[in-house]
């Protein structure tokens, strides 16, 4: 049934998007109401409990979001810094409970106290200055630190028009069969947490047939604590917009698609500025530079669903589907967007295209440590004396991340959580054992993930984190697979109960959850939550036993 609905929805194009119609419906009130999408239904030869359902999954289009006018940031980094609670409290001088909603993360790691108003985010001490309903404009900007250790890869400075004009001419005279090659040579591979070589899934494409195909940026990796794709966004707009030409060029795709968190306002805004940029400038359309290549943009702006975050959801979403993740295969290179030839990649995998039509596979190959070739930006939160987003050559010890970039901790650390939630949870007396590589990290029993760095007080009680994470999974999980969908449920409800109550958490019970969750959840976001449970059991059980029997 649902290639039957990706083929309805694709019949309008990109642009008529059946999951923009209903965000526009939806914007008024928080919800659509019913006389809308019926007539969303009969528009694109849908049912309606199509329609309904759709809409009824994302955070920001589902009847519980109905006259909503302001969200708090309950993200991860946020728990652990303290902040929100005084937050609410500000903010519930000011409007009504059942006014205030929630959003998940907002990109503010670096000072907190973050919130949603009017379609922009803001956080610090904004809230001292939202009064009766206006808010001083400037309020919405931050700043926070960057820099390097090694070489400037997806840093390299690339504003200049002529310098953008010339490299998308590099990439467009050269063949397909080169620029995969040189991808190939590169080692690149994916940044978002599965490390899966670029090259392959663009030669996946390029040799699959077909009339019409798509590149997609995966920019819905909403993983709390990270925020190096807003960085990307808002600071180098045209080195991820042409690393996307570039792949599209290489499969053979007429269009690129940016899909950006509900969560980002100001990203989105600047990337639909920075296209018109490049159309202005003859850049994007047909038959560019002579070349007879064609390629356009879309934006697409997501409704909330961190399962978006995982690619086929992502397609589905797109579509105006529920964002359920499909079994595979088919993976997306064969059968993707609207059931067309698609590669997804997430933000930073594609900005560090750039480099490499600049410099060659090879320059980039000998930036890294073995298998992991290049760099990695790397997030901070708030606990570090110089929080921002930094990017190190592969190989650095994470030692000299924290103390030479970061500035060290601002306050005892016990852990440090790396990776977004299914990543590793980090002993600090681990810190010095690990290199910031995937080898590394998953030598010693984590994940480099996105490489977002949240920190855990020694006296934030870890039982309490676990709970979070349980809840977020719930949260977020589309339910398409039974283990992720009530597991995540009951780990959230062991989880609490043993804090409120005198509960103990039988061992082996909550062992065989876990592994029912990493074995039967039919992607990362069920299977990968047990890597920091586990992480917290090995490590912490002289704090955590306490509530287990």
């Amino acid at each position: 049934m649902s290639k039957n609905l990706s083929e309805l929805s694709g019949r309008k194009g990109l642009d008529q998007i059946l999951f923009n119609k209903l965000g526009e419906i939806s914007a008024k009130s928080g919800t659509p109401d019913q006389a809308d999408m019926k007539k969303l239904a009969e528009e694109y030869l849908m049912g309606n409990a199509n329609i309904y359902g759709a809409a009824s999954f994302y955070d920001f289009t589902r009847e519980e979001n109905k006259g909503k006018k302001i969200y708090i940031c309950n993200g991860s980094a946020c728990l652990c810094a303290g902040t929100q609670d005084t937050l609410k409290d500000k903010l519930e001088e000011q409007f009504k409970p059942e006014e205030i909603g929630e959003m998940c993360c907002l990109g503010r790691c670096h000072e907190n106290s973050a919130f949603h108003y009017n379609g922009l985010n803001y956080s610090g001490n904004a809230i001292d200055y939202l009064k009766a309903g206006t808010i001083v404009a400037d309020k919405n900007e931050d700043s926070y630190h960057t820099g390097n250790i090694g070489t400037p890869v997806v840093n390299m400075p690339f504003e200049d028009l002529d310098v953008i004009k010339d490299t998308i001419a590099k990439a467009l005279f050269s063949t397909r069969e080169a620029l995969i090659e040189e991808l190939k040579i590169s080692g690149l591979r994916g940044r978002g947490g599965a490390g899966f070589p670029i090259a392959f899934k663009l030669e996946s494409c390029k040799n699959t047939p077909g009339d019409k195909k798509f590149v997609v940026c995966n920019a819905d990796e909403g993983d709390p604590g990270a925020y190096s794709d807003r960085y990307i966004m808002e600071k180098k707009p045209y080195t991820l917009l042409v690393g996307m030409i570039a792949a599209g060029y290489a499969i053979g795709a007429d269009a690129g698609v940016v899909y950006i968190r509900r969560e980002y306002p100001e990203s989105a805004h600047i990337i639909i500025k920075a296209v018109q940029v490049l159309e202005d400038a003859g850049l994007l359309g047909n038959n560019i530079l002579g070349s007879g290549f064609n390629f356009m943009f879309k934006v697409v702006t997501a409704q909330g669903a961190y399962i978006c975050g995982e690619e086929t959801a992502l397609l589905s979403s797109i579509e105006g589907q529920r964002a359920e993740v499909r079994t595979r295969p088919p993976f997306p290179t064969q059968l993707g967007l609207f059931n067309k030839p698609t590669v997804v990649n997430n933000v930073e995998t594609l900005a560090n295209i750039l480099f490499i039509l600049q410099k060659g596979g090879a320059a980039y190959a000998a930036i890294g440590k073995g298998k992991s070739t290049g760099t990695k930006l790397i997030s901070l939160d708030s606990h570090f004396n110089k929080p921002g987003v930094y990017e190190a050559d592969m190989g650095v010890p994470l030692r000299e991340v924290i103390d030479k970039l970061g500035g060290g901790f601002k306050e005892p650390i016990k852990a440090l959580h790396i990776g977004g939630p299914l990543g590793g949870l980090v002993p600090a007396q681990k810190i010095d054992d690990l290199t910031v590589d995937f080898e590394s990290f998953s030598q010693n029993g984590f994940l480099l993930g996105h490489a977002s760095v949240i920190c855990i007080p020694q006296e934030f009680p870890l039982i309490k984190y676990l709970e979070h994470l349980f809840q977020f999974s719930a949260h977020e999980s589309c339910g398409k697979c039974f283990p992720c969908r009530l597991g995540t449920q009951r780990g959230y409800e062991l989880m609490h109960k043993a804090i409120h109550s005198d509960f103990k958490v039988e061992r082996d019970l909550f062992t065989d959850l876990l592994d029912t969750l990493e074995r039967g959840s039919l992607c990362a976001l069920g299977g990968g939550l047990p890597l920091p449970v586990k992480n917290a059991l090995q490590y912490f059980d002289d704090e955590l036993k306490q509530y287990f029997n």
